[in-house]
């Protein structure tokens, strides 16, 4: 019988997944990792609630559950980089970085090395094998697909990796869980970053840099001041409220400057730009096809582009323009259902020649 690990966050999607799994004939076990974040003075891990939920529902099946200890792992590697991102003016997306850092390799090591074959999540996204190897595809859910947050995990990993969700649309997967008798069928998902309490990331990163958050002009696209801005973490690209600033046109957050503290405003028009160049990629298809769609962040649709790789970076020029190009989010790419890879947004491409602030 072959052993999996369910990485379980209290939630129906997670449940659901060991639920499956155990119908399927494994040996499940339910893992919920602790990830040491502090609320009012006291431990939370990911919440007392959702730790208390996790056992509940291994209880309801009848498998083992353990806490396993992520605090050192999450402020080493999602955290000081959240934190040093927002200071550098980029955005960052600490879900990704969770990902790639934890859950799909310091978990993944350690439940191979603790004897497990698989390790799962309640993640909605499909691996396939065939005869050219192993594949990260979209699932059946559209609407919930999350493979944009799944792309860094290594190729070499996701024969170790089982998502049980993926035939499974949102709706059938709560009714899977209220006829399972499982007591989160109607837990509400959460909207939270695991490590930031009370929906605050800017009293968050104020606390971890000792309030070193200071304010600075705002200008427009020709260098003209316009108003001053609380500190650049409050700020990001195509933002439009919060600026405090009247004037004839709704303007936006074009670029942010940290070298000179500015946060750059302009027209919407100006928040379009060809293209873009990404670094700190991870490649999960050797030979790309000619036809390849990119998404510049979770919710954005999808569009046609072509990429070139050059010197450890992948450029990205759309077919049409793109609003809102983010350094600091990430650019995944895909043919048809499949993800090919992707990378860190670094530095946005205004048209077909240059980038802004660089050189290509």
């Amino acid at each position: 019988m072959k052993k999996v690990l369910v990485a379980m966050s209290g939630g129906v999607d997670s449940s659901v997944a060991a639920f499956l799994l155990k119908e399927e004939g494994y040996e499940v076990t339910g893992v919920t990792m602790c990830l040491g974040v502090k609320e009012a003075g006291k431990t939370s891990c990911c919440g007392r609630d959702a730790i208390e939920d996790a056992r509940r529902v291994c209880d309801r099946l009848g498998i083992p559950h353990y806490v396993m200890d992520f605090s050192g792992d999450l402020n080493e590697k999602v955290i000081a980089k959240f934190i040093a991102e927002y200071a550098r003016g980029r955005t960052p997306n600490p879900c990704i970085d969770c990902n790639r850092h934890i859950k799909f390799d310091t978990l993944l090591k350690r439940g191979i090395a603790s004897g497990f074959d698989f390790i799962a999540t309640g993640h909605y996204a499909k691996i396939e094998r065939d005869q050219q190897g192993y594949s990260l595809k979209r699932p059946r859910d559209r609407r919930k697909d999350q493979t944009y947050f799944l792309y860094p995990i290594r190729y070499e990993a996701l024969e170790y990796i089982i998502f049980p969700l993926a035939p499974f649309t949102k709706e059938e997967v709560r009714q899977i869980a209220r006829k399972a008798d499982l007591p989160v069928a109607d837990k509400l998902e959460s909207q939270d970053l695991c490590f930031v309490t009370r929906k605050d990331y800017h009293t968050f990163i104020s606390k971890r840099t000792g309030g070193m958050i200071e304010s600075g002009p705002i200008v427009d696209v020709r260098g003209n001041t316009l108003g001053r801005h609380r500190g650049i973490v409050f700020y990001t690209i195509g933002q439009r409220g919060g600026l405090g600033i009247s004037y004839k046109v709704p303007l936006y957050v074009v670029s942010i400057d940290a070298e000179r503290n500015r946060i750059v405003v302009g027209e919407k028009k100006d928040l379009k730009a060809k293209g873009l160049v990404a670094g700190d990629l991870n490649m999960l298809v050797r030979r790309w096809p000619s036809l390849v769609y990119a998404k510049i962040r979770y919710r954005k649709r999808e569009a046609v582009c072509e990429v070139f790789f050059e010197n450890d970076k992948l450029k990205v020029l759309f077919d049409e323009e793109q609003e809102a190009i983010t350094p600091g989010q990430s650019v995944v790419c895909y043919h048809d259902d499949r993800v090919l890879g992707g990378g860190v947004i670094e530095e946005v491409c205004p048209d077909e020649g240059g980038v802004l602030n660089g050189n290509y």
